[in-house]
């Protein structure tokens, strides 16, 4: 018992307390921004009710309405390039970020409190949209200036002002990075948990009392901008409190300049990221608000034409094999977050036949958060040691497997496993072990090659490369979006809508959801594995 002991205290030891060992106070600052992105998921199961409950909106639309949502972060690519160059005033683009979701979260709480004051203006379903597209371009323009914070608050030098070791400066970019996503898992973690203790039984409030509710959310989360604009008071803070310490130590002026600032070589504008982000933008609106068809499928063409472009430019820097296993881990990863999800028809189908409320959906996003935090840290040496060909196909396999139980649920398992268990192993439970299980899987992927990026990128170039690579990446959640749109349309799943006195305007219909589980969970499988064979068996071939 005492060796067990030992073993599992050294591994605890090795695994948690020397990853917080490595924590520097200068990774707080981007670490709240993340945070204030994570804490976002406070309207999450908000939403979700709120436009079951009060907007006609069919799944189809919903899944174009998340194409659309998730355009703004390909203007990660221009925005990037442009913290480079303005690195002194970068903090700006984080009080514009905070503007619009303070914008976003306004809308969203008015429409909710004072409908009909909104409704006189357009319709409800138009505000909503609205909101919803705001938000995104404010996360955008802070996560960009977060990324670049991030490499700048690695120590570049010890404390006399010694350049580190390069291997230290390894470690600590992977630290850097795995704290990025700790923080931002743990921003939605403390909304989940606020959520499950707003929610304690509003399934039995009246819809006025939930209506107001709603809106009592939407205007809490209002909160988030201002958990972000404290991580810049805290930058300017630290940097404040360095220089006058340093003065007071009598060191130059130059040398306390040398020291608190980021080395970073020449930055030349390259104008082809601002042409490319602006024909981005002029083909979104266009071709958007053209009533153009098949407008979803031509803005992701031209932007995926775009980020190529600008992809090309961005690895000429680079020596051949470095950018050679750069674009194939990003393909790799493309592939596997370009796969399509369930859409909002299965989250109807669990409210509507299995009977779960707002709370307990609160209760599964917490879960979510806090497994995927504790997954984190425990898979740290697997993201460290592993390649990322390794890391995906791990994930493939596993979530393709993990979706099994989401099926049975459909086609009535969960009613045997009652029946034999006393009620023990019922929907809420199957449910709830599914996601435990799945939970740790979602973000790992991504921390190795963020942390790639700290470090081979140019010293000049580090936010352009973060915004061109996530830019890259984040076209793959248009492209899953796209995919869940088609496969809505496909295997066409309704809720019931009822007018307002009474009447069903369209019945609930979830006879085909249980073939699109099916289908989603085996291209979930069959697309990753399949793009890991053909780059490492291509020039792309990676051992990241």
């Amino acid at each position: 018992m005492t060796r067990a002991a030992g073993l599992a205290w050294g591994w605890f030891d090795s695994i948690i307390l020397d990853l917080f060992r490595q924590l520097r106070w200068s990774f707080l600052p981007p670490l709240l921004i993340y945070f204030a992105y994570g804490a976002q998921g406070i309207t999450t199961v908000t939403a979700s009710f709120f436009v079951k409950e009060y907007l006609d909106f069919s799944a189809a639309f919903l899944a174009g309405l998340a194409f659309w949502v998730g355009l703004p972060w390909a203007l990660k690519m221009p925005l990037g390039h442009l913290v480079d160059l303005i690195w002194r005033w970068k903090y700006l683009l984080i009080l514009l970020g905070a503007g619009l979701m303070a914008g976003s979260y306004g809308i969203l709480a008015a429409i909710v409190l004072e409908p009909a004051m909104m409704d006189a203006v357009m319709p409800l379903g138009a505000w909503y949209v609205t909101a919803a597209l705001l938000a995104p371009c404010g996360y955008v323009l802070q996560d960009v200036v977060a990324d670049a914070m991030s490499v700048e608050a690695v120590p570049h030098a010890d404390d006399h002002g010694r350049p580190l070791p390069e291997a230290e400066t390894k470690s600590l970019h992977t630290t850097m990075q795995t704290f990025g996503r700790i923080a931002l898992i743990g921003g939605s973690s403390a909304a989940a948990a606020l959520n499950v203790a707003l929610f304690d039984g509003a399934d039995a409030l009246p819809q006025a009392a939930k209506g107001a509710l709603y809106g009592f959310v939407f205007s809490l989360a209002l909160l988030i901008p201002v958990i972000s604009m404290s991580g810049v008071a805290l930058a300017i803070w630290q940097k404040w409190r360095k220089a006058a310490a340093l003065r007071r130590a009598g060191v130059a002026e130059a040398e306390i300049r040398a020291r608190i600032e980021l080395p970073r070589e020449l930055v030349t504008p390259n104008h082809w990221y601002f042409i490319g982000g602006g024909g981005f933008v002029a083909l979104s609106l266009a071709v958007g608000l053209g009533d153009v068809p098949y407008s979803q499928e031509i803005v992701f063409a031209g932007s995926m034409a775009i980020v190529l472009f600008l992809m090309r430019q961005l690895v000429s820097v680079l020596p051949t094999d470095q950018a050679r296993a750069l674009i194939g881990t990003a393909i790799i990863i493309f592939v596997y977050r370009a796969t399509p999800l369930r859409g909002p028809g299965a989250t109807w189908f669990e409210i509507d036949v299995l009977g779960f409320d707002q709370q307990f959906l609160s209760v599964l996003a917490l879960i979510t958060s806090l497994l995927t935090l504790a997954g984190m840290l425990i898979f740290r040496p697997m993201m460290a040691s592993r390649p990322i060909t390794w890391i995906v196909a791990f994930l493939a396999i596993t979530e393709a497997v993990l979706s099994l139980p989401n099926i049975a649920l459909y086609y009535g398992a969960h009613h045997w496993t009652a029946a034999m268990t006393g009620g023990v192993v019922d929907a809420r439970f199957i449910a709830m072990v599914d996601t435990a299980v799945e939970s740790p899987l979602g973000q790992v992927a991504m921390i190795p090659m963020l942390a790639w990026i700290a470090r081979n990128a140019p010293s000049g170039l580090k936010a352009t490369f973060f915004a061109v690579m996530a830019s890259f990446t984040n076209l793959a959640l248009s492209a899953s979006s796209l995919g869940t749109k088609y496969l809505n349309e496909i295997f066409v799943v309704t809720r019931e809508v009822t007018d307002s006195g009474g009447n069903i305007t369209t019945p609930a219909d979830y006879s085909q959801l249980g073939l699109l589980l099916i289908t989603v969970g085996v291209i979930l499988l069959l697309a990753p594995l399949t793009a890991i064979f053909v780059i490492q068996n291509s020039r792309f071939r990676t051992s990241e």
